[in-house]
């Protein structure tokens, strides 16, 4: 049976902590549960670094140990706290390496989550890093992905902001482009929405649409190859582009690139502009596979 990214990450985090001899430091990681079951069951001797519930000095400890070259990993368990994580981060870990010549990599892996949680820890907020300089965003959702992107972590002397879901850590099989010149609508899906962009795709080629999907895993940068731009170009009304996070941000961002490279119109999906609540009903949750069917029904109209 194929590995779960839940199981891939703690083998990952496994071998960076016993045979990188890397580091590894967060809140509540040893905690029941292990974040979420992607983490090895290892203590602060095999470099497992518990921190305070101070958010705002957590990333400045993953920094400082960044600087040494331990090459740490940074679990912030909920993306929201992001808000309080992001000052060191982005401000000097991003900064050493263009203005002091001092690389500072370090790996962070930032887990979304929503449903009942409220207005602070949920949702995916990879807009919040997307606008600064010197550092690497994706968004991984298959064993395939986060293979591929911790050993390009390895190999370079960078930041990454690892944008993950936990939606996605029970899912063992990999994604596929289906991008031609034949498409009516071509989805551009970011993060957990790639799920139900899946499922949103095939109801609608049942019902006789043509639709394609590009499953976005660099978002910074944002990597789109030539025959995709051309079947941009060919299809009948561009893009929708679906996102975990509010569309003011990596979203339009994206939409506004593809524009002017295909001329071709870009529609953008995702969190409601509102706080999320701590019940169903004040809930903002990502786009479901009903409402990108609806919406790209409205663009295409009535088969």
């Amino acid at each position: 049976m194929e590995k779960t990214l839940r199981e891939t990450i703690k083998e990952l985090i496994r071998k960076h902590l016993k045979t990188k001899k890397g580091q590894v430091f967060g809140q509540c990681l040893t905690a029941v549960g292990w974040v979420g079951g992607t983490l090895p069951e290892l203590y602060e001797k095999d470099g497992m670094v518990e921190l305070s519930m101070a958010d705002v000095a957590g990333g400045g400890i993953a920094v400082g140990a960044a600087l040494m070259n331990s090459r740490p990993i940074y679990v912030i368990r909920y993306q929201g706290f992001n808000w309080y994580n992001a000052p060191m981060i982005l401000n000097y870990a991003c900064k050493s390496k263009e203005i002091w010549k001092r690389p500072c990599p370090v790996f962070i892996r930032s887990i979304g989550m929503e449903g009942g949680i409220g207005p602070v820890a949920g949702s995916s907020h990879h807009s919040l890093y997307y606008r600064m300089p010197g550092i690497k965003i994706v968004s991984p959702m298959t064993p395939g992905e986060y293979k591929e992107i911790y050993k390009k972590f390895m190999s370079e002397k960078e930041v990454y902001y690892v944008s993950e879901h936990r939606g996605a850590y029970g899912n063992s099989e990999e994604f596929k482009n289906d991008i031609d010149d034949k498409k009516e609508l071509i989805i551009i899906a970011i993060s957990i929405t790639r799920f139900e962009a899946e499922k949103a795709k095939r109801n609608l080629e049942k019902k006789g649409y043509k639709i394609g999907i590009k499953h976005v895993l660099w978002l910074k940068p944002f990597k789109i190859s030539p025959k995709e731009v051309s079947a941009i170009k060919k299809s009948k009304a561009g893009c929708l582009i679906l996102d975990d996070d509010y569309v003011d941000g990596v979203a339009n961002s994206i939409g506004n690139k593809l524009n002017i490279k295909t001329k071709k119109p870009m529609y953008t999906l995702g969190l409601k502009d509102k706080s999320a609540g701590f019940s169903k009903s004040t809930d903002n949750l990502p786009p479901q596979s009903q409402d990108i069917e609806k919406k790209i029904i409205n663009i295409l109209g009535e088969k």
